[in-house]
């Protein structure tokens, strides 16, 4: 589940694309790179949110600025 993008169904960040981080039991740790960057993911309930196909490499999560870039490129695919 570690890379895979997914899309907050509540929450401020409602909407909103992420890309999970660290999976713990009941829990997952998701970042975007800008208002949740690598250093202070956001933990959130899987339930709260909608899990894409999509997994990305462990290389475009590596900095914050390459997981702006690797959701920018997954947004506009979609839209």
């Amino acid at each position: 589940m570690v890379g895979q993008i997914v899309c907050s169904k509540a929450g401020r960040d409602k909407g909103n694309f992420l890309v999970v981080v660290i999976e713990k039991e009941n829990f997952v740790s998701v970042c975007d790179g800008k208002e949740r960057p690598l250093e202070r993911p956001k933990l959130k309930n899987p339930k709260h949110l909608c899990f894409t196909n999509t997994v990305l490499s462990a290389e475009s999560f590596r900095t914050n600025k390459s997981l702006r870039k690797a959701l920018a490129i997954y947004r506009d695919s979609v839209n």
